[in-house]
């Protein structure tokens, strides 16, 4: 075979080889982090646990995580109350920061924070809408003193 044709074969078969290697990977998203263990010990009838741990995740910020690990530290609301005689609506609200000890928490708060509130003459949707506002003033509390550090 002649010279010039080897190099030209070679030169076709290199370039198609070239222009048909696979694209380079592009860099992944980040992945946010898991969320935080969360636990509710809260009356059903004024909040339930999903609404309850999903304010959580939305109070929560993702900077947290490097200041508190996900794998040492877990969070606990509770909501409490009902109407009374006169029908007035009481409610207390409390958010938890707690230890972890593998898949639960110890109840040892390293940080607290309670709302109290009440609505004369309200109806029970009233009441559910005070507790929630009740329980997102608590954990704003909590959140607000784990980043004011």
């Amino acid at each position: 075979m002649r010279p010039d044709r080897l190099i030209a074969a070679l030169l076709l078969t290199c370039t198609s080889l070239v222009f048909a290697a696979p694209a380079p990977a592009r860099p992944a998203k980040p992945v946010p982090p898991p969320p935080y263990l969360t636990i509710d010990h809260s009356n059903a009838t004024l909040i339930s646990a999903a609404t309850a741990l999903d304010m959580w995740q939305a109070q929560l910020p993702a900077g947290l995580v490097r200041l508190f690990p996900i794998k040492k530290w877990g969070f606990v609301s509770e909501v409490e109350g009902g109407f009374d005689d006169g029908r007035v609506c009481v409610i207390t609200a409390r958010a938890m920061m707690l230890p972890r000890n593998g898949k639960t928490l110890v109840f040892q708060p390293a940080k607290t924070a309670t709302a109290f509130g009440s609505q004369t003459g309200a109806t029970v949707a009233q009441c559910q809408q005070l507790a929630k506002a009740k329980l997102a003033e608590a954990i704003g509390a909590v959140r607000s003193s784990l980043l004011a550090r």
